[in-house]
């Protein structure tokens, strides 16, 4: 304990609060007396002994929080969270909770450490990993430890794309446990809240962090590292700065191809009618033959899964599309779950915010029913298909997990057929594709093309598969 209160009292210096030496030996002799057993007490002797100062005591008892109480306090913020939002009592939530830890032991293949401490709750085990990565992190030295580019960094030590791959075998494991669509709504709406409670998790053991080494904690959610991070990990901050990437992207897709039209309003040169024009000059290029053809607008369909696992990821794409919508000669967009539903006319005749916002959360359409791509491809090809033609981008965004009901692939095969192309994004990892009810191996064969995309960066890439 003597080292753990010396190290306090180097944190209190480093933030602006003088300690002298005679002051951590009045603190060793106060906590002889008195112990720790007792938080309160041990708080109080710690705050008579070290601070002299008025104005020290509010930098104190924030610093002690952060340093002998820290994440465990947050974990223990985010269970009753958690608990309160599934309406439950401590004593259901114990008894799911040792649900899935026998699930757990049943599952194939090992899990990480950090995986089974976060879907067990098992709040030591949670915090002492966190805390090792952190010290770790401090340790490597890099640019005074945790001050820049920290949530990237300390996820990566932590293994965060692992846990996301795990989390997500679970819930396919869940899924071909209950069968067709009577998997458990409470544990996988639990799944889905452990995985953005890590993400609080992180931020907050930063900050901690960051205050220990007297750093005024940086907005960690700043552009790079929120095009790191998983669409599954996004909070209410994170999905309102993902606006403003939207923004800058379409501006910038919308400068270049405004400067690569500018350079080709005289037309482009065009090599062999020059040569055919000037043989009787003997080649030499007196007249110089342009290319004037006009270069038509592409259309775009998009068709966006908004069930809980992809709607960031739709979100991202619907905002995306329709902010360029005036490089296309025309974009139609869909939502869907089990049924399908037309969109476009909300973003006609709304503000793109609140036309995304409208689409999302069930007006449209039922969101609250089970995932059925079949039924959902086959409304398209009966209602939709005419209006596909050999300049028709179709954008899919989803996840491919069909519950088990008819696929319905040949739906994809002949719109790939008469389409400009086809493309398939799916936030999950490639290796979840084929697992438990992933119609992926189905479909990624009729699309021309099918890529991972499970963060902004990723998207940034597949933009230019649809830009005009």
């Amino acid at each position: 304990m003597e080292e753990r209160v010396i190290e306090f009292a180097n944190v209190l210096r480093r933030n602006g609060v003088r300690v002298s030496l005679a002051e951590n030996m009045d603190a060793f002799r106060a906590l002889e007396r008195v112990g720790v057993a007792d938080p309160l007490l041990f708080r109080h002797a710690l705050r008579a002994t070290l601070i002299k100062r008025g104005s020290d005591i509010q930098p104190f008892e924030e610093l002690f929080d952060f340093f002998f109480l820290g994440i465990g306090q947050a974990i223990d913020a985010l269970d009753r969270r958690i608990m309160q939002e599934l309406g439950l009592s401590p004593e259901q939530f114990q008894e799911m909770l040792e649900r899935i830890e026998r699930l757990l032991k049943e599952m194939e293949g090992d899990l990480s450490e950090l995986t089974r401490a976060l879907l067990t709750a098992n709040r030591g085990e949670l915090e002492r990993l966190l805390r090792e990565a952190a010290q770790r992190e401090v340790e490597s030295g890099y640019n005074n430890g945790l001050r820049f580019t920290p949530y990237t960094r300390l996820g990566g030590r932590l293994g965060l794309e692992r846990v996301q791959s795990d989390i997500e075998r679970f819930r396919a494991m869940l899924q071909m446990l209950g069968g067709a669509g009577d998997e458990p709504p409470n544990v996988l709406h639990y799944l889905d809240e452990r995985m953005r409670d890590l993400n609080r998790l992180l931020r907050e053991i930063i900050q901690q962090e960051q205050r220990k080494q007297g750093v005024e904690p940086r907005d960690f959610s700043q552009r790079g590292s929120l095009a790191d991070k998983s669409f599954a990990f996004y909070t209410e901050d994170d999905i309102r700065r993902m606006n403003d990437a939207v923004a800058r992207l379409a501006q910038r897709l919308k400068n270049r191809l405004s400067v690569r039209r500018k350079k080709a309003v005289r037309g482009r040169f065009n090599v062999k009618e020059t040569l055919r024009h000037n043989l009787q000059y003997g080649g030499v290029p007196f007249h110089i033959r342009l290319d004037r053809r006009k270069k038509t607008k592409p259309q775009v369909m998009i068709l966006c899964d908004i069930s809980d696992s992809v709607l960031n990821a739709s979100r991202f794409m619907l905002q995306f599309v329709y902010s360029v919508q005036d490089l296309y000669a025309k974009v139609r967009s869909f939502v869907f779950v089990s049924e399908l539903g037309e969109v476009t006319r909300l973003f006609e005749e709304n503000d793109i915010h609140q036309a995304v916002e409208t689409a999302l959360k069930g007006d449209v359409i039922d969101v609250f029913s089970h995932s059925n791509f079949g039924r959902a491809f086959e409304i398209f090809y009966r209602d939709y298909f005419s209006a596909v033609n050999g300049k028709t981008t179709v954008l899919i965004i989803g996840d491919g997990r069909n519950n088990y009901n008819r696929p319905s692939d040949w739906v994809l095969r002949e719109i790939q057929q008469k389409a400009k192309q086809l493309i398939w994004l799916n936030p999950e990892s490639r290796m979840t594709w084929g697992v438990g009810d992933s119609e992926m191996p189905r479909y990624a064969p009729h699309c021309d093309v099918a890529e991972e995309c499970r963060n902004i960066n990723q998207l940034y890439k597949i933009v230019e598969l649809v830009a005009p």
